[in-house]
């Protein structure tokens, strides 16, 4: 979608500057996948408008590979609007009933789309758009299996999009069917009815999830295996907007497992994206190169001067 953010510190309804930016659950991860270094693929719709337009060179500029994404003559791109508080509940209005993104399609999800490729990561928001675009979703795992690929998830449930039992009946079972689970504690009691341990523990032995991460309410966060689960504690930073901290927390933690990289080091990258991304306004402003990570997260671990000079 097209994001308009509100000037930072003013409630919605008293904005009179916007700025424009993009955001999307899975546009956030592929760009912050992009900026860390892989190469990344976003299948999509927008409209052939100028805000398509502007989304599409903004994930073009990202590096995001958009060659499978549709532009659609008859319906506009998402809208978003929202304002940036540190402090206070972010007020967000969408606009995306009848949008290009809800007539996402089984038709659009190839065999080609996904050539070569070893994860594919969906959230919940996209099977909830619309039903051809909940049978999409669903083309898309099946898609993934047969190329090889791990599927993650993550359920990022907004209230705005359906009720809890639509979000339980839709997108609970999607949880079951992915290799790697990013997902709220909230999330798990909302669409398991469990708890951590339990709902990990459910994913792990009758779902295909080999990890599960659970991200607490005081933002620590967990990954659970057959193994055995470690711990990450949230980096201490000045937050100057909370937004798109799940999907930074993903981009993160992809690029670490992606690099071979053990649990433990997958949840510190993880964590580190998230806290740069929650110190600047925007989903997207704050995602760092991997340069940029690695010296964030030698300054958080060891306490080295975070001046590049």
């Amino acid at each position: 979608m097209l994001l308009m953010l509100a000037e930072p510190g003013l409630p919605l309804e008293r904005a009179g500057h916007f700025r424009r930016s993009v955001a999307g659950a899975e546009s956030n991860v592929a760009s912050g996948l992009a900026r860390l270094g892989h190469w990344a693929r976003w299948i999509g719709r927008v409209g052939d408008d100028p805000a398509g337009e502007a989304v599409l060179r903004e994930l073009r500029a990202d590096g995001v590979d958009v060659s499978c994404a549709e532009m659609d003559p008859e319906a506009p791109t998402g809208l978003l609007l929202r304002d940036s508080h540190p402090q206070r509940a972010i007020d967000v209005q969408y606009y995306r009933t009848g949008s290009a993104a809800s007539l996402l399609s089984p038709a659009q999800i190839t065999p080609e789309a996904l050539a070569g490729v070893r994860v594919v990561h969906v959230s919940g928001i996209t099977p909830m758009l619309s039903p051809q675009a909940e049978q999409a979703t669903h083309a898309l795992v099946e898609r993934a299996r047969q190329a090889g690929a791990a599927v993650c998830f993550d359920p990022n449930v907004r209230r705005k999009l359906g009720t809890s039992h639509e979000w339980i009946r839709r997108v609970g079972p999607l949880l079951r069917e992915a290799d790697i689970v990013l997902a709220g504690e909230d999330e798990l009691e909302l669409l398991l009815g469990t708890g951590e341990d339990e709902g990990a523990k459910a994913l792990l032995t009758m779902g295909r999830a080999d990890c599960v991460v659970v991200k607490r309410r005081d933002h620590s966060a967990v990954a659970h295996t057959a193994e055995g689960q470690w711990t990450q504690q949230p980096f201490a930073v000045r937050v100057a907007d909370p937004v798109g901290a799940g999907d930074a927390f993903a981009a993160g933690w992809l690029s670490a497992r992606l690099r071979g990289l053990d649990h433990p080091r997958a949840l510190a990258e993880a964590a580190c994206v998230a806290a740069l991304v929650v110190q600047a306004p925007g989903d997207t402003d704050g995602l760092p190169t991997a340069a940029a990570r690695d010296r964030a997260l030698d300054a958080f671990l060891r306490g080295t001067d975070s001046v590049h000079r």
